[in-house]
């Protein structure tokens, strides 16, 4: 495929209730060509341990929009991160009240072909942020 004819996209989450990357969070990727084109699914993968997700699928030619949807509910709950939040968390509580607020975050987003967009999520249980990185 065309760098020219088609957009790409990267995402990373930092998960700032304790100022580390959130690993292992589910990422699925969608696409459609036109405002009220039907979605497709392309695929996902996971955050790594640095909290990127290097190897989404890529986008095919004519997409115009894109959506992440990031399975957010399971990162909070799972017993891994639980633990590594217990130790990395020095004065905060070590038992969050309700897990997760926002069970899932999706984020749709135009693109223009052959150009890249990184989409980076500050996610804590109780909020969360987007921007378009570099």
């Amino acid at each position: 495929m065309s760098t020219e004819t088609t957009a790409s996209v990267s995402t990373h989450i930092l998960d700032t209730s304790i100022g580390r990357p959130a690993e292992g969070v589910a990422i699925s990727l969608s696409a459609r060509t036109g405002r009220d084109g039907e979605w497709a699914a392309l695929g996902g993968s996971a955050t790594d341990t640095d909290g990127r997700c290097k190897d989404l699928p890529a986008l095919p030619e004519g997409t115009t929009h894109v959506r992440l949807d990031f399975e957010t509910e399971t990162y909070f709950f799972s017993k891994h991160s639980s633990e590594k939040q217990a130790e990395a968390q020095q004065d905060a509580p070590r038992v969050r009240d309700s897990g997760a607020f926002f069970p899932e975050v999706t984020i749709t987003f135009a693109v223009t072909p052959g150009e890249h967009y990184h989409v980076p999520l500050l996610l804590n249980p109780f909020g969360y942020s987007v921007y378009r990185g570099s």
